[in-house]
């Protein structure tokens, strides 16, 4: 039977140990003194279950003293733990079930750390960084191991798969005036944790947090009608949805239940986000509820430095990066909208109707951790003097980048953002700016403009009373001349050329601190963001991701179909280069960038990279061909 002792002599033999082992041996003395002192001894007999698989969270890390322990999943013996070696520490930092059995294979002594000792120190990068390679390696080698077991064919990894593949059963659908009670029962009965309810010609859904929220915490009686907790109309998918877009879109509407529909429209059954994702992939949910229980800016830049080890953690889960660049898109908009609703409750109310946007990467959903963040205001005309309407809206704007700073975010470095006047305005100001604009494409700053009106997002308004104003800067491109307007883009999508020619290597800084390197963003992922908004707004596609609007212009024409398709492949491939490149300056706790030494890279990248860069150029070279707009590409 297991057993655990403290005191001071075993404090002192604790700090002796873990001074000696990673991450503790970079702590000083006084911190470890205060872990040591909290630390348990935990004997554990030959076979006995330390913790098991699924259950938790646990409240603790483990470090293997002597002896070993075997990490199980499914019964299955993955891998054996020896002196020195953590345990514990994915499901203590992410607050998900354990996703292994740990278990004593021989007698064992584990040191027992409280969770509460062990998270302060997950701010210094050493620490976090050890931590999270170790998190990543087991999991990589959990998931490697399970994927070992003969997959369906084509079957791929899980977000890669349709909805429909990944129904348990048929949903369970009951009428509206069936009570609580009687629906709560069947659900126990069945271990469901949704429910339909039919309504009308369409159905609601009531979860088993309905049932705990909107019954039992608001005193609702069990024998009420169902009907009254549904959440109606139940947000559905089609079964060829691909899962990771499922959960993008559970994400964002911060649901966990979505049924799914056949092409006929009949319901299949509905998948939860545990149907859609393995264990280490859950953490955007649980960061996603981190920041809407945040009571202020403090308790947000806590939640916020989940940020990084869930995108390292995605990506090692092998996650397509297009679609983790998504996932930290997602959880950013509810990050700047917990801000927004802090900084407006302590300001008091609005005195306009107002609508916060965001803009560049994080609009079209292809943040990476290098990203700024680009945002913009538009408010309601309603008689209220625009400076009294710009003193509230810019303090909140202010409020907000103080709030993305201390959550490690950077506002845009070239000044887009809701806290410059230029980027706050009154709907009627946004529209004459875009008039002013379509009259001389030329003037200063024409081209920033373009790209705000384009690339724009809104994530937050005051009330839904700001319909209006979130159709500001959509209605203000209504206001230029589609042929200025693509011209506009169209110049924009020749500013930048790929730093590579055709009769020698990559072009690369000469000199500086970025000598021998190359900038993936500028030379790569810029030139063909900018060539699919071109072709995007010709389609009559506005904001939309980069491999949405190009697949938009290949179908309706605006952009050739075999050109697409290779932007499409260059920006696959330059993309995934540059998130995995700032993963690993995530793990090594350095600052991301966007720089590489092409001479690190293996041969066969080198040669997708140059191909990619080659294919981007001469797209670019046929466009100003076509406008004739004097760029020479030789």
């Amino acid at each position: 039977m297991a057993h655990s002792e403290s005191g001071p002599g075993r404090a002192a033999e604790a700090a002796a140990f873990l001074g000696s082992r990673p991450p503790f041996d970079a702590v000083g003395a006084d911190d470890l003194a205060r872990i040591a002192a909290v630390t348990e001894t935990e004997t554990v007999p030959r076979g006995k279950t330390i913790f098991s698989q699924g259950a938790g969270p646990v409240e603790y890390l483990w470090m293997v003293r002597t002896g070993s322990v075997e990490v199980r999943h499914d019964g299955r013996v993955l891998d054996r733990l020896g002196p020195g070696e953590l345990f514990g520490q994915a499901s203590m930092i992410s607050g998900l079930p354990t996703g292994f059995e740990a278990r004593a294979a021989e007698d064992t002594v584990c040191l027992r750390i409280p969770a509460d000792a062990v998270r302060p120190l997950l701010a210094r990068p050493d620490v976090l960084r050890f931590v999270t390679s170790s998190i990543v390696s087991d999991e990589s080698r959990l998931v490697s191991t399970i994927g070992s077991e003969s997959p369906a064919p084509g079957a791929g990894t899980i977000v890669e798969r349709a909805a429909g593949t990944l129904i348990r059963g048929p949903a369970m659908i009951r009428p509206g005036d069936e009570t609580i009670r009687e629906v709560a029962q069947r659900m126990t009965a069945a271990g469901a944790s949704a429910i339909l309810v039919r309504h009308g010609d369409g159905f609601g859904i009531v979860t088993d947090s309905d049932l705990r929220t909107r019954v039992i915490a608001a005193g609702l009686s069990p024998g009420a009608p169902v009907s009254a907790v549904m959440t109606e109309p139940a947000y559905t998918v089609g079964a060829d949805r691909l899962a990771g877009e499922v959960l993008l879109d559970m994400l964002e509407r911060n649901i966990h239940h979505v049924p799914v529909r056949s092409a006929d429209g009949q319901v299949l059954g509905v998948v939860d986000d545990a149907d859609l994702m393995l264990a280490q992939a859950r953490q955007p949910f649980l960061l996603r509820r981190a920041i809407a229980r945040a009571a202020s800016p403090a308790e947000l830049a806590v939640a916020a430095a989940g940020l990084d080890p869930m995108i390292v953690a995605l990506r090692d889960a092998r996650v397509a990066a297009e679609q983790v660049a998504a996932v930290r898109s997602v959880v950013l908009d509810a990050l700047t909208r917990r801000l927004i609703e802090l900084a407006v409750a302590a300001a008091g109310d609005p005195p306009v109707p107002f609508t916060w946007f965001v803009s560049g990467s994080l609009a079209r959903r292809e943040a990476v951790p290098s990203s700024d963040v680009d945002s913009a205001v538009a408010w309601q005309d309603t008689g209220v003097p625009d400076a009294e309407a710009s003193e509230y809206v810019t303090g909140i704007a202010r409020t907000v980048e103080d709030g993305l700073r201390a959550c490690g975010l950077r506002p845009d470095a070239h000044g887009a953002s809701a806290a410059n006047p230029l980027f706050a305005r009154s709907v009627a100001a946004w529209q004459a700016t875009a008039r002013r604009m379509a009259k001389d494409p030329t003037q200063q700053k024409a081209l920033v403009f373009v790209s705000l009106l384009t690339d724009s997002r809104p994530v937050w308004d005051s009330g839904g009373a700001g319909l209006p104003a979130a159709n500001a800067l959509w209605d203000a491109r209504g206001q230029l001349d589609q042929s200025d307007l693509r011209r506009l883009l169209a110049e924009f999508a020749l500013s930048f050329r790929p730093p590579t020619g055709f009769l020698r290597d990559f072009v690369v800084e000469h000199s500086g601190e970025r000598r021998g390197q190359l900038d993936l963003k500028h030379g790569g992922i810029t030139p063909i963001v900018d060539l699919a908004r071109w072709a995007g707004m010709g389609a009559g596609v506005a904001s939309a991701s980069t491999l949405e609007r190009l697949r938009t212009a290949a179908a309706a024409g605006t952009l050739d179909g075999t050109e697409a398709s290779t932007l499409a492949e260059a920006w696959e491939f330059i993309f995934a280069l540059r998130l995995d490149h700032q993963v690993e300056q995530v793990r090594r706790g350095e600052t991301p960038d966007d720089f590489i030494n092409p001479k690190q890279l293996n041969p066969l990248a080198r040669s997708y990279l140059r191909e990619a860069f080659r294919a981007v150029a001469s797209v670019q070279a046929g466009l100003s061909a076509e406008l004739s707009l004097g760029v020479r590409w030789n």
